[in-house]
Protein backbone atom coordinates (compact mmCIF):
# COMPACT_ATOMS: atom_id res chain seq x y z
CA UNK A 1 0.00 0.00 0.00
CA UNK A 2 1.20 3.48 -1.16
CA UNK A 3 0.15 7.28 0.57
CA UNK A 4 0.16 10.29 -0.65
CA UNK A 5 -0.41 13.93 0.52
CA UNK A 6 2.41 16.71 -0.92
CA UNK A 7 5.14 14.64 -2.49
CA UNK A 8 4.62 11.97 -5.37
CA UNK A 9 8.30 11.86 -6.66
CA UNK A 10 8.36 8.64 -6.92
CA UNK A 11 5.17 7.90 -8.58
CA UNK A 12 5.56 7.02 -12.25
CA UNK A 13 8.55 4.66 -10.97
CA UNK A 14 6.34 2.73 -8.94
CA UNK A 15 3.61 2.73 -11.24
CA UNK A 16 6.19 1.70 -13.81
CA UNK A 17 7.78 -1.37 -11.31
CA UNK A 18 4.54 -2.62 -11.02
CA UNK A 19 3.38 -2.85 -14.37
CA UNK A 20 6.41 -4.78 -15.38
CA UNK A 21 6.16 -7.41 -12.77
CA UNK A 22 2.48 -7.66 -13.19
CA UNK A 23 1.56 -5.94 -9.60
CA UNK A 24 -1.47 -4.34 -8.35
CA UNK A 25 -1.15 -2.31 -5.37
CA UNK A 26 -3.22 0.18 -3.07
CA UNK A 27 -2.95 4.03 -3.33
CA UNK A 28 -4.50 5.81 -0.48
CA UNK A 29 -4.71 9.83 -1.17
CA UNK A 30 -5.64 13.19 0.53
CA UNK A 31 -8.20 15.00 -1.11
CA UNK A 32 -5.34 18.11 -1.84
CA UNK A 33 -3.19 14.99 -3.23
CA UNK A 34 -6.40 14.09 -6.07
CA UNK A 35 -6.64 17.92 -6.59
CA UNK A 36 -3.39 18.72 -7.57
CA UNK A 37 -2.83 19.62 -11.14
CA UNK A 38 0.69 18.20 -11.02
CA UNK A 39 -0.38 14.63 -10.10
CA UNK A 40 -2.85 14.92 -12.83
CA UNK A 41 -0.92 12.18 -15.39
CA UNK A 42 0.29 10.04 -12.07
CA UNK A 43 -3.47 9.40 -10.97
CA UNK A 44 -4.95 8.99 -14.19
CA UNK A 45 -2.14 5.75 -15.13
CA UNK A 46 -2.43 4.51 -12.01
CA UNK A 47 -6.54 4.08 -12.29
CA UNK A 48 -6.02 2.87 -15.87
CA UNK A 49 -3.22 -0.03 -15.01
CA UNK A 50 -5.96 -0.98 -12.21
CA UNK A 51 -4.50 -0.20 -8.88
CA UNK A 52 -7.20 0.38 -5.61
CA UNK A 53 -7.14 4.28 -5.59
CA UNK A 54 -8.41 5.11 -1.45
CA UNK A 55 -8.74 7.98 0.98
CA UNK A 56 -5.90 8.78 3.26
CA UNK A 57 -8.52 12.10 4.19
CA UNK A 58 -8.69 14.95 2.87
CA UNK A 59 -6.45 17.85 4.45
CA UNK A 60 -4.07 15.38 6.23
CA UNK A 61 -5.52 16.47 9.77
CA UNK A 62 -4.08 14.55 13.28
CA UNK A 63 -6.92 12.93 14.74
CA UNK A 64 -5.55 12.56 18.11
CA UNK A 65 -2.66 13.63 20.31
CA UNK A 66 0.67 11.79 19.39
CA UNK A 67 1.41 11.14 23.44
CA UNK A 68 -2.06 10.94 24.62
CA UNK A 69 -3.80 8.74 21.99
CA UNK A 70 -7.51 9.37 23.23
CA UNK A 71 -7.35 13.05 23.40
CA UNK A 72 -9.15 13.45 20.37
CA UNK A 73 -8.16 16.85 18.31
CA UNK A 74 -10.80 17.06 15.94
CA UNK A 75 -14.63 17.07 16.63
CA UNK A 76 -16.85 14.81 14.79
CA UNK A 77 -18.52 17.89 12.69
CA UNK A 78 -14.57 18.29 11.31
CA UNK A 79 -13.96 14.54 11.10
CA UNK A 80 -16.95 14.14 9.08
CA UNK A 81 -16.68 17.09 6.58
CA UNK A 82 -12.90 16.60 6.02
CA UNK A 83 -13.37 12.81 4.79
CA UNK A 84 -16.63 13.96 2.98
CA UNK A 85 -14.04 16.35 1.00
CA UNK A 86 -12.07 13.61 0.23
CA UNK A 87 -14.53 11.46 -1.43
CA UNK A 88 -15.46 14.09 -3.22
CA UNK A 89 -12.17 14.50 -4.50
CA UNK A 90 -11.77 10.92 -5.27
CA UNK A 91 -15.36 11.07 -7.55
CA UNK A 92 -14.04 13.66 -9.65
CA UNK A 93 -11.44 10.99 -10.50
CA UNK A 94 -14.67 8.37 -11.43
CA UNK A 95 -14.35 6.53 -7.80
CA UNK A 96 -17.38 5.98 -5.85
CA UNK A 97 -17.09 5.66 -2.04
CA UNK A 98 -18.19 2.30 -1.95
CA UNK A 99 -15.68 1.15 -4.72
CA UNK A 100 -13.20 2.72 -2.27
CA UNK A 101 -14.40 1.58 1.24
CA UNK A 102 -11.32 1.25 3.03
CA UNK A 103 -10.25 4.34 4.40
CA UNK A 104 -6.66 4.76 5.22
CA UNK A 105 -6.25 7.55 8.05
CA UNK A 106 -3.24 10.18 7.71
CA UNK A 107 -0.05 9.73 10.05
CA UNK A 108 -1.90 6.07 10.35
CA UNK A 109 -2.58 7.59 13.89
CA UNK A 110 -6.02 6.99 15.17
CA UNK A 111 -7.89 5.56 18.22
CA UNK A 112 -11.11 3.95 18.93
CA UNK A 113 -13.37 6.47 18.58
CA UNK A 114 -11.83 7.49 15.18
CA UNK A 115 -12.61 4.00 14.19
CA UNK A 116 -16.00 3.92 15.25
CA UNK A 117 -16.95 7.31 13.33
CA UNK A 118 -15.35 6.16 10.12
CA UNK A 119 -17.44 2.72 10.83
CA UNK A 120 -20.42 5.07 11.03
CA UNK A 121 -19.53 6.57 7.67
CA UNK A 122 -19.81 3.37 6.19
CA UNK A 123 -15.93 2.75 5.90
CA UNK A 124 -13.83 0.26 7.10
CA UNK A 125 -10.51 1.96 8.54
CA UNK A 126 -7.35 0.11 7.95
CA UNK A 127 -4.07 0.18 8.89
CA UNK A 128 -0.35 -0.96 7.87
CA UNK A 129 0.98 -4.10 9.54
CA UNK A 130 3.95 -3.13 12.45
CA UNK A 131 6.87 -5.00 12.36
CA UNK A 132 9.01 -3.89 9.10
CA UNK A 133 10.36 -0.25 8.61
CA UNK A 134 9.10 0.60 5.61
CA UNK A 135 6.71 3.24 6.77
CA UNK A 136 10.12 5.43 8.12
CA UNK A 137 11.14 5.88 4.29
CA UNK A 138 9.47 8.96 4.95
CA UNK A 139 12.57 9.63 7.17
CA UNK A 140 15.87 12.52 6.23
CA UNK A 141 19.34 12.51 7.87
CA UNK A 142 18.47 15.49 9.85
CA UNK A 143 16.33 13.74 11.92
CA UNK A 144 19.10 11.88 13.86
CA UNK A 145 18.46 8.56 15.24
CA UNK A 146 14.73 8.92 13.60
CA UNK A 147 16.36 8.23 9.96
CA UNK A 148 16.46 4.39 8.61
CA UNK A 149 17.83 4.18 5.21
CA UNK A 150 16.86 2.42 2.37
CA UNK A 151 18.78 -0.68 2.93
CA UNK A 152 18.05 -0.61 6.88
CA UNK A 153 14.41 -0.74 5.43
CA UNK A 154 14.85 -3.04 3.09
CA UNK A 155 16.78 -5.25 5.54
CA UNK A 156 13.71 -4.94 8.14
CA UNK A 157 11.46 -6.84 5.60
CA UNK A 158 13.80 -9.54 4.87
CA UNK A 159 14.62 -9.74 8.44
CA UNK A 160 10.93 -9.54 9.87
CA UNK A 161 9.86 -12.25 6.98
CA UNK A 162 12.50 -14.53 7.66
CA UNK A 163 12.05 -14.56 12.02
CA UNK A 164 7.95 -15.21 11.48
CA UNK A 165 6.53 -18.78 11.56
CA UNK A 166 3.60 -17.14 9.25
CA UNK A 167 6.11 -15.25 7.10
CA UNK A 168 4.50 -11.77 5.32
CA UNK A 169 1.25 -13.92 4.57
CA UNK A 170 -1.42 -10.99 5.27
CA UNK A 171 1.15 -8.72 5.68
CA UNK A 172 0.43 -5.26 4.68
CA UNK A 173 3.07 -3.17 3.79
CA UNK A 174 3.31 0.89 3.88
CA UNK A 175 5.32 2.99 1.62
CA UNK A 176 5.28 6.30 0.59
CA UNK A 177 4.66 7.33 -3.10
CA UNK A 178 7.12 10.38 -2.20
CA UNK A 179 9.26 11.95 0.09
CA UNK A 180 10.11 15.16 1.33
CA UNK A 181 13.77 16.91 -1.32
CA UNK A 182 16.06 16.41 2.18
CA UNK A 183 15.36 12.30 1.80
CA UNK A 184 17.94 12.10 -1.23
CA UNK A 185 17.98 8.11 -0.07
CA UNK A 186 14.51 6.93 -1.85
CA UNK A 187 13.23 3.93 -1.10
CA UNK A 188 10.99 3.47 -3.66
CA UNK A 189 14.10 2.62 -5.67
CA UNK A 190 14.31 -0.60 -4.27
CA UNK A 191 10.25 -1.52 -5.05
CA UNK A 192 11.65 -3.72 -7.71
CA UNK A 193 14.38 -5.82 -5.72
CA UNK A 194 11.38 -5.94 -2.87
CA UNK A 195 8.64 -7.38 -5.45
CA UNK A 196 11.21 -10.22 -6.97
CA UNK A 197 11.91 -11.11 -3.68
CA UNK A 198 8.28 -11.40 -2.60
CA UNK A 199 7.42 -13.01 -5.77
CA UNK A 200 10.39 -15.57 -5.30
CA UNK A 201 9.06 -16.49 -2.07
CA UNK A 202 5.87 -17.60 -3.75
CA UNK A 203 3.76 -14.31 -2.02
CA UNK A 204 0.65 -13.02 -4.25
CA UNK A 205 0.86 -9.61 -4.09
CA UNK A 206 -2.73 -8.39 -4.05
CA UNK A 207 -4.81 -4.91 -3.31
CA UNK A 208 -6.20 -4.25 0.24
CA UNK A 209 -10.03 -5.38 -0.76
CA UNK A 210 -8.19 -8.57 -2.43
CA UNK A 211 -6.60 -9.04 0.73
CA UNK A 212 -9.53 -8.59 2.88
CA UNK A 213 -12.28 -9.90 1.27
CA UNK A 214 -13.57 -13.03 3.02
Amino acid sequence: MFTGDEFADGGMHIAKVLRQHKVKASFFFTGRFYRNPAFKELIATLKKDGHYLGSHSDQHLLYNDWTKRDSLLVTREEFDKDLTDSYEALAQWGVSKDEAAYFLPPYEWYNDTITAWTLASGLKLVNFTPGTRSNADYTWPEMGNRYRSSQEIYESVVSYESQQPSGLNGFMLLVHIGTDPKRTDKFYFKLSKMVRYLQSGNYRLQTVPELLRL
